[in-house]
């Protein structure tokens, strides 16, 4: 991939949660061009790896570990690993996150007639799917930054990147859950922007607007490759009329990690959406 400015991330250390999807599998891979050891963690250790291996096929420095950013006590034993392959955590970025179909209802509104029996409406959500999509988002964020914040204690030029998301500026419909919960992460990021303030460590976000990902393709696409409804409502409210491509999230993260350009921010969320928060749909 050819970055959009120099970055120089040498003897760095940046680990990234969910790093086998697409989104956080490429700023993996960015960081590493940018001279940083990487370590790719995710649940699924095969998408992990591959990941890994390609960085490495490249040149590069990388090492995948399987990790549930739900249980404290994994993300204390591959610390560990980390610490004693890599050194110190430089650089954190909170990738892993998502939605769950069991948090979702059927349709964007609920109708007079609408029966419970027929259709999974806001009345009869599984509350344990939507506590799934909040404890994956919020504590999933959290517990990451828990065990990999302490080693950028007093250490000049560390940083966290939170994924936020556009759900958390304005609620999309059917998925309440995880829009509560990037809200969630959004305001998380604040906080921890300032409570990290007097020991040097930067806490920024990027809020994607609509990106094509494994775990939306199917709301946005039919099985024969044509748009969904719901598709051509996301590019009527997009004035640039098309989905981002995941490339272009990476001048926005390059820009948050730069100890020299941004060392005075701290505390942002960047809206990456081709105007979807601007446009007012009239």
């Amino acid at each position: 991939m050819k970055l959009p400015f120099s970055l120089d991330l040498s003897g760095k250390t940046a680990v990234i949660t969910g790093a086998g999807g697409v989104l956080c599998s490429m700023f993996a891979k960015v960081l590493a061009q940018c001279g940083a050891k990487t370590a790719i963690l995710d649940l699924n250790l095969e998408a992990a790896q591959a990941v890994a291996d390609e960085i490495t096929a490249g040149g590069y420095t990388a090492k995948a570990y399987k990790a549930d950013v739900l249980d404290k006590a994994v993300m204390e034993a591959v610390h560990e690993e980390v610490l004693r392959d890599f050194g110190p955590c430089d650089i954190l970025i909170n990738g892993a996150g998502g939605n769950n179909p069991r948090a979702t209802t059927d349709n964007e509104y609920y109708l007079p007639g609408d029966t419970e029996k027929e259709l999974k409406t806001f009345f009869n959500l599984d509350s344990a799917g939507v506590g799934f999509v909040f404890n994956l988002n919020f504590l999933g964020t959290l517990i990451p930054t828990q065990v990999f914040a302490k080693d950028m204690l007093d250490r000049e030029g560390c940083n966290i990147l939170n994924i936020s998301s556009m759900n958390a500026y304005t609620p999309l419909t059917k998925i309440p859950a995880y829009s509560g919960a990037k809200a969630a992460i959004s305001n998380f990021t604040q906080w921890l922007a300032v409570h990290f303030s007097k020991v040097g460590i930067r806490v920024n976000a990027i809020a994607p607007g609509f990106f094509v990902t494994k775990q939306n393709e199917k709301l946005l696409f039919n099985d024969d490759g044509t748009p969904t409804p719901r598709t051509g409502k996301i590019l009527a409210a997009t004035p640039m009329g098309r989905f981002g491509k995941a490339e272009e999230l990476v001048g926005a993260v390059m820009f948050l990690l730069n100890n020299d350009a941004a060392s005075f921010v701290t505390g942002v969320v960047i809206p990456i959406d081709g105007g979807f928060s601007a446009y007012s749909g009239v």
